[in-house]
């Protein structure tokens, strides 16, 4: 942590199924498939300490050396609004917050268990996705439904990617040479799924995702904003129940509902390259949502100094950027084309140097807060 340097780094995938396997990159850039039977959780963590003490690719000797572990958590709700040192009162809130986010934090429990089976007494950490968030204003995270659905089930705008939007919002500061405290960034976390975030002088005032991560831009497979009343339209035509339409908003639209084709940005991108005309719709329609809340997100916050763009897409896709930021000028973003076309995955300006609001790309790292919010918390 002194120099901050990566000396391991993996995951498993496919637990509980055919063909698990640990995908670890190893110190030269390139990456191996380990083979193994991973049923569950705890096998999985620990196949993860034996390829890290293992003599030919580990990068450690010993178990022992491992200080403490770090874990993300992706929902927790109004009772975390920064990373805590994890203990039985802790798990058993996250465990309360099962019902706003099913799909996750069961399996982010799973971990941290796994991990105090393998070495009891070990510090552990848990990084929210949502804590980041959590100095919204009350009217920015309220939804206009009966208060009493926010007092019996905690309805509201929580966010997600808030540990993403709290690392590059604070990187671009630091790697502008500003006071974050005296900046106000709109943050655009494009990846799969994908969420801007409103950040005035430091903290949080909105985000685009909401109680789950359906809310905001349209993503890849997510459909992002939709009239309420659409849903019940679908759900009676279609003749969908409530885990049909949940399949539908999730997991069958986007990018793939519109274009037919594909989730992948790139895959959508060579069709709409090749005349294909639901895939230039879905990346129009795509561009104009992420364009559109940068707008809201400047007009809620005064105005905007810095707009940063992260995560795979936000990183890599060239022409999303150019076009999210084209005839913008009266906003004062002025992109340098050219420029902006040579920037992959890398820290950089995009704009001109005679733009009022500073455009740039910040490679996004998650493991890293995680790194250094586990070792403020168990140093001592």
């Amino acid at each position: 942590m002194d120099n901050q340097s990566v000396m391991a780094a993996g995951g498993i995938e496919r637990v509980g199924m055919p063909d698990s396997f640990n995908l670890v990159k190893l110190p030269d850039g390139s990456k191996k498939k380990l083979m193994h039977n991973i049923p569950e959780h705890t096998e999985g963590i620990k196949f993860i300490f034996e390829c890290l003490t293992d003599s030919e690719i580990g990068a450690i000797k010993d178990l022992k050396e491992i200080d403490a572990v770090g874990h993300r958590v992706v929902h927790g709700g109004e009772k975390f609004s920064q990373s805590v040192l994890i203990t039985d009162d802790v798990i058993k809130q996250v465990k309360e917050c099962t019902d706003l986010a099913p799909l996750h934090n069961p399996a982010n429990l799973k971990g941290i268990a796994a991990v105090s089976k393998l070495m009891p007494g070990l510090p552990q950490v848990g990084v929210f996705d949502t804590a980041f968030h959590q100095t919204m204003p009350d009217f920015a995270y309220m939804y206009a439904v009966p208060y009493d659905m926010y007092e019996k089930y905690g309805v509201r705008r929580y966010g997600f990617h808030g540990t993403s939007h709290r690392y590059v919002s604070a990187r671009a500061c630091e790697f502008l040479g500003v006071k974050a405290e005296e900046k106000r960034v709109i943050t655009c976390h494009i990846g799969n799924g994908g969420s801007l975030a409103a950040v005035k002088f430091g903290k949080c005032m909105d985000t685009s995702m909401g109680l789950t991560p359906l809310e905001g831009l349209m993503m890849g497979t997510r459909s992002g904003d939709i009239d309420g009343g659409a849903i019940t339209f679908i759900a009676e035509k279609e003749h969908l129940d409530i885990n049909g339409i949940s399949t539908l908003l999730n997991k069958k639209s986007g990018l793939l509902g519109i274009s037919g084709l594909s989730s992948d940005m790139r895959d959508v991108t060579d069709a709409a390259n090749n005349g294909d005309k639901k895939a230039q719709l879905a990346l129009d329609m795509y561009f104009y949502r992420i364009k559109k809340y940068i707008g809201a997100y400047a007009a809620a916050m005064g105005g905007v100094d810095i707009i940063v763009f992260t995560a795979g897409v936000g990183e890599n896709q060239t022409v999303m950027r150019e076009t999210i930021c084209s005839n913008m000028e009266w906003m004062g973003i002025k992109l340098d084309n050219k420029k902006n076309a040579t920037i992959h995955g890398e820290e950089a300006i995009l704009s001109t140097s005679d733009s009022k609001v500073t455009v740039v790309c910040i490679p996004t790292d998650e493991e890293l807060v995680i790194a250094q919010d586990t070792l403020a918390l168990t140093k001592h």
